[in-house]
């Protein structure tokens, strides 16, 4: 056991580093992999065997009665494939009886022949105008889609990182590619892989455990007490075993309807993310090398299973880590970064208010002796949590946080991010269905009809049990 002092002088920097580093690293490479297309889905377009699909507004005035016959007349000359038409009420003057109609059309059509259409609509249409289509990046839509969400980035490989504490280690290599290996193979569905840790591992994990554990009573918040108890009793937490995944992934979808699914490494923060909207945590199965039980360059079991599952079956915690995930689907590569660092400074070191005191429920540090006992001192500086400040501070990590943000409550830290998650320009909104565990994209009027009358439908249901109580 080492001592106190040594404890506090390293620090686990896990996946803390990843989000951030490698958003920045993807805004670099998008452009040479930018993942499958969404061309089907009709609201991201490129050219494809020389046609390409475009977003048409024009104004047929009430005087010109022959105008929609002779507009669709150019659509059919030029064999344009109508996807989408709308009209609605345009201008009305003064003189006119009925109000002019403004049509939108999405249709598809060969590239050589756009210029010639558009100009063939101005001469039977007013106010003829194109409407730019917005590049999104590829992003899942169901819960199968993240067997394509694993782009892993090779920052710490112990076959590759002369500085990673096993590289000099031929049998703790070995056990960790065949560790990663059950991760690679896994799909969606399959049953969590089980691994039976050796000795020494288990070894490392107990130190782990118990260092923690002896300060989690005086540091950790509320919640994450109450589930590490849980999980204890549950799920063979303990010093004596390292959990299995599939106990877990169990324990947690039916507090919080959160899974978890087997990494192999430190994933881009794009597609992290995105596993978190559908309520996916993405863990890691090896652990650290023996050498350096305080200490991981990398994420490994003991940041994944005491730092992140304990939080992850709190609701308002779960809610919260989904509703970055959702932010994320189809952000640009600056708005990965903002939402990396901001989960950075409250998934991974995020401080919260109770009961007068000051509590830890970010990974980062519940999973690391000396960065909580650093955090919870009087050193560093404490400000209230700003999702927009929080976005675009400045992080440390080479050593322990200058800078941590405080909440007030979960709620309302997750009612700061949904203020901070509109400010993000995407074309469209996203809602999470939980019954079919896929996203829908809200860009279209009679989807959003829908959703509001299924939520009228949950307001009755929630009105009549309140009823019932009065």
């Amino acid at each position: 056991m080492k001592t106190e002092g040594a404890v506090q002088n390293v620090q686990f920097t896990g996946r803390k580093r990843s989000l951030i580093e490698d958003a920045r690293r993807e805004r670099e490479s998008w452009s040479a992999s930018p993942g499958p297309s969404l061309c089907a889905d009709n609201f991201v377009f490129e050219e494809k065997d020389g046609k390409v699909t475009l977003n048409i507004l024009f104004i047929l005035s009430s005087e010109k009665n022959s105008g929609l016959s002779k507009t669709g007349k150019v659509f059919e000359t030029f064999e344009a494939k109508i996807h989408h038409i709308e009209t609605r009420p345009g201008r009305r003057t003064k003189d006119s009886v009925m109000a002019d109609l403004e049509y939108f059309i999405r249709c598809e059509v060969h590239s050589s022949d756009t210029d010639v259409l558009i100009n063939s609509l101005k001469r039977v249409a007013d106010d003829v105008r194109t409407i730019p289509e917005e590049k999104v990046p590829w992003f899942p839509r169901k819960i199968g889609d993240l067997d394509n969400c694993t782009h892993l980035i090779t920052k710490y490989d112990p076959d590759l990182d002369q500085d990673h504490p096993g590289y000099s280690d031929p049998e703790y290599r070995r056990r960790r590619a065949f560790i990663s290996e059950l991760a690679f193979n896994y799909k969606q569905g399959d049953p969590l892989p089980v691994v039976e840790y050796t000795p020494e591992e288990v070894a490392t994990w107990r130190q782990v455990y118990r260092t923690l554990r002896s300060i989690y009573p005086t540091h950790a918040c509320r919640q994450y007490l109450e589930t590490l108890h849980q999980l204890e009793k549950d799920c063979g937490y303990g010093e004596d075993c390292i959990p299995q995944l599939r106990d877990i992934s169990t324990f947690l979808k039916e507090r919080t309807g959160f899974q978890l699914r087997p990494v192999a490494g430190l994933l881009s923060a794009r597609d992290f993310l995105a596993s978190l909207a559908f309520r996916v945590f993405q863990c890691t199965q090896y652990i650290r090398h023996s050498s350096t039980p305080m200490h991981s360059p990398e994420p490994d079991c003991c940041h994944e299973l005491l730092g992140h599952i304990p939080m992850l079956a709190d609701k308002e915690f779960a809610q919260f880590s989904q509703e970055i995930g959702l932010a994320s689907l189809g952000a640009s590569d600056e708005d990965i970064e903002r939402l990396s660092t901001l989960y950075w400074f409250t998934v991974e070191f995020g401080l919260c208010k109770q009961d007068g005191t000051v509590k830890a429920y970010g990974a980062g540090l519940l999973s690391s002796y000396g960065e909580l006992m650093y955090a919870l001192s009087n050193k560093p500086e404490y400000k209230p949590f700003n999702a927009e400040e929080a976005a675009v501070q400045p992080y440390q990590d080479q050593t322990y946080q200058p800078v941590y943000f405080v909440s007030e409550s979960f709620e309302d830290a997750k009612a700061k991010l949904r203020r901070f998650s509109l400010s993000i320009q995407k074309p469209f909104m996203v809602q999470y269905d939980p019954f079919t565990c896929s996203v829908e994209v809200l860009d279209q009027p009679g989807k959003i009809q829908n959703t509001l009358s299924q939520m009228k439908e949950d307001l009755k249901t929630l009105h009549s049990a309140l009823e019932k109580l009065v």
